[in-house]
Formats: structure tokens, C-alpha cells, sequence
């Protein structure tokens, strides 16, 4: 569950490294966030040379949640850290390259490209 405040990692490599949700937008329950929920976020630590620059408003999308998530089959799932891909307006990421597992969950909120892009689906 991610709330305003807590931190994510960026798992794409559109140049920011860190960034701090300000605020839940895609929820059922809009004072946190689970995974396939969109964030608005700050940029907190960022690549030097990039586009995505250190204070810059984003919008992001959650990919991993160290929050253990119940899927209808019985099987239960959590990550090691919490993590975000950078989106644009039409919900497509920003980067080219999308790094470490993602949740299947993000199919049914039908974020496909970075499903496309993902080294593994879990």
C-alpha cells in the first residue's frame, strides 16, 4: 500500500531514480495506492542528462508493492521493494526499457506496453 509521502523506486530508465508519491489518483480508496493504481509523484533522485529532472511533477503507475496482494486463484504475492514506471497522459511509459518483475495484475488495468516491455510478468 503506498500512501502520500512513501518513496518508490523507478523501474524503467527514463532518468529518474526515485520519486515520492504526493498524491493517489487511480484507487478505489484514494488515500493509498495498490498495484495498477496511478500516482502523481515528485522526482527525488534523478540521472544527470536525462529528460526527467530532479523536482519534476510525474505521473507513474505502481508495478511492485512489498504489501503481500491476494489474487483470486489463492495465491498470494509480494515484492522485495516498492516500485513505479514513469507514464504519460495516455498511460504509455515514458522509458523504452522496463527493468525487474511486474505484476500480472497491470494487464487487467490494461497498462500493455509495459506488460510488452517487462523482462518477466509474475
Amino acid at each position: 500500500m503506498i500512501q502520500t509521502q512513501s518513496y518508490l523506486n523507478i523501474a524503467d530508465n527514463s532518468g529518474a531514480r526515485k520519486i515520492m508519491c504526493i498524491q493517489v489518483l487511480g484507487s478505489n480508496n484514494p488515500s493509498y495506492a495498490c498495484l495498477g493504481d496511478v500516482i502523481i509523484g515528485v522526482v527525488k533522485d534523478a540521472l544527470p542528462n536525462m529528460p526527467i529532472k530532479k523536482s519534476d511533477i510525474i505521473r507513474a503507475v505502481i508495478v511492485r508493492t512489498k504489501k503481500t496482494i491476494r489474487r483470486d486463484d489463492g495465491m498470494s504475492i509480494r515484492f522485495d521493494d516498492n516500485a513505479a514506471v514513469i507514464i504519460n497522459q495516455e498511460n504509455n511509459p515514458r522509458g523504452t526499457r522496463i527493468f525487474g518483475p511486474i505484476a500480472k495484475e497491470l494487464r487487467d488495468k490494461n497498462f500493455t506496453k509495459i506488460i510488452s516491455l517487462a523482462p518477466e510478468v509474475v
